[in-house]
């Protein structure tokens, strides 16, 4: 039998040495959140929040109906930017700032994202690796920010993730 000399193509997100400052990552498909999604969401959390469970009374409440749960927009935001950014080349997440939700997500509303890179720099302490700055923006199918947030993440240069790669083979 003979072989085939394959190309093998791996899904990964992006090294620290192939991002750059100022771009713009515009990640699709959307998601369309839905009403499990949200109450399956809130009661593993253990957030009894009428808001997002009671309709009866959430429609008597500003909106009108149930919201979804910010939290699980947030995570659906984050979620959503991992293939193109950080699958495979992240080492850790350090942190969340200037979390905010300036519109509400409601049933059936789809959650598009896009990420912004504000910062690409060496680690002084970590040789091969390095922190990178993001601003992820969540808009709805109307095009209305409904989620925002920044990001730091420690990251894997290629050269030094694919070295750490190979001595871990040996």
């Amino acid at each position: 039998m003979d072989t085939i000399d394959v190309q093998r193509i791996q899904q990964r997100g992006l090294y620290l040495d192939e991002l750059k400052e100022g771009a713009l990552y515009v990640h699709r498909p959307g998601r369309t959140l839905t009403e499990t999604d949200n109450v399956l969401f809130t009661t593993l959390t253990m957030n009894n929040q009428g808001l997002h469970l009671d309709a009866a009374w959430s429609a008597t409440q500003p909106f009108g109906q149930r919201l979804m749960n910010s939290l699980f927009t947030l995570g659906t935001m984050i979620g959503q930017s991992v293939p193109q950014m950080t699958e495979g080349t992240i080492i850790a997440q350090l942190g969340l700032t200037d979390v905010r939700f300036p519109h509400p997500m409601f049933h059936g509303d789809t959650l598009y994202t896009e990420t912004q890179v504000t910062d690409v720099r060496m680690s002084a302490s970590r040789p091969g690796q390095g922190i990178v700055g993001m601003k992820h923006a969540g808009r709805n199918q109307d095009g209305i920010v409904v989620a925002e947030a920044t990001r730091s993440c420690l990251m894997w240069t290629r050269q030094a993730h694919e070295a750490s790669l190979s001595a871990g083979q040996e």
